[in-house]
């Protein structure tokens, strides 16, 4: 058993708490997705997907190019997880290449946004815009390797902002024991997630997304308790056989991964890469911060550095609590959409 983990974990967990603050209803990454389809050598259309960002409208508003006419009426049209703006646009002597398109308020928020762009010859063009460069200059056909790169940098980033996939994870870490367990915990939970964010994304299966939430704020939940009983030297299946566990919630939060991830749109050639690049992203980032936990665990194990007795009840009540807050909230929020 990795006897200090209970202990040396405790930073991580307060970290996390306290860099995501802000963020009460945890992680809502769902992509914006912008289509701009030619229908004429000078006249397109624009459709801008604002995904609903944790219950509100999206703050990101789509900012065309001054020199782009409007030559319609914009509509929108309100689904229930985005709004969707509809408007026809007159580009002058047709040169969008080069033409700059922003996303002004989408640098406060962690969503992501595809841009998906096809000609009269059928060829298509794809860009991801993230918060960091709220922008994108539009251009023709890329190399593979630079969208693979934006696929791969999508997944990383997606298991990072993610606290509640991250708090999971730690509350697997806390329960395990011995090297053996934790790579067979591990390894069940990414072969899970593996198997319904492939599922999920092309198509074959949906989860809606408000009991999918609330579902994944209850795993969290669940492993409060069990964190407990191993502070106080008790046992149950879950400690006995955490890779159990970890597998069957492992399927819940792979569907939550899906959301970072929209293909509807996208060229049919780029989603065998986009969905394996974007995979290969989450378990980087799920490998750099159960390294970095287990890192931490080592280091206060050689410093020989002691907690108070109460210090080691902290994670527990901690996973446990942020749980049951999500589970409530998500639960509330599910049954309020409901009604509406």
């Amino acid at each position: 058993m990795m006897k200090r983990l209970l202990l040396n974990i405790v930073l991580c967990v307060l970290t996390l708490c306290s860099g995501f603050s802000f963020q009460a209803q945890a992680h809502e990454s769902q992509p914006g997705m912008l289509e701009l389809n030619q229908l004429t050598d000078t006249r397109f259309e624009v459709v801008w997907r604002a995904p609903i960002y944790y219950g509100k409208p999206h703050p990101a508003q789509l900012e065309l190019p001054d020199n782009w006419q409007p030559i319609s009426n914009p509509t929108v049209r309100q689904l229930s997880d985005s709004a969707l703006h509809r408007l026809i646009v007159e580009v002058p002597n047709s040169l969008i290449d080069g033409s700059v398109v922003r996303f002004p308020g989408l640098e406060s928020t962690i969503t992501d946004v595809f841009i998906v762009m096809t000609r009269l010859d059928g060829s298509q063009m794809t860009q991801v815009v993230r918060p960091t460069e709220p922008f994108a200059e539009l251009r023709g056909e890329r190399s593979w390797y630079v969208s693979a790169k934006e696929y791969l940098v999508l997944g990383l980033n997606h298991i990072l902002t993610g606290i509640d996939h991250l708090l999971f994870v730690l509350g697997l870490l806390l329960i395990v024991s011995g090297r053996w367990t934790l790579l067979k915990t591990i390894t069940a939970f990414t072969i899970a997630h593996s198997i319904t964010l492939a599922i999920a994304t092309l198509g074959y299966a949906t989860a809606p997304g408000p009991p999918l939430n609330a579902a994944i704020a209850l795993s969290i939940l669940f492993l409060g308790p069990e964190i407990v009983r191993v502070w106080r030297g008790q046992t149950s299946f879950t400690i006995r056989h955490p890779w159990v566990v970890a597998f069957a919630f492992g399927l819940l939060h792979g569907f939550g991964f899906a959301s970072g991830l929209t293909i509807n749109g996208l060229p049919s050639s780029e989603i065998p890469v986009a969905l394996l690049l974007f995979n290969v992203g989450v378990e980087i980032g799920q490998l750099f911060f159960v390294a970095i936990i287990l890192l931490l665990e080592r280091s206060f194990r050689i410093l020989e550095v002691r907690w108070p007795r109460w210090a080691e009840a902290l994670p527990a009540y901690t996973v446990g609590g942020l749980g049951a807050f999500w589970t409530i909230q998500r639960v509330a929020m599910m049954f309020g959409g409901f009604a509406k």
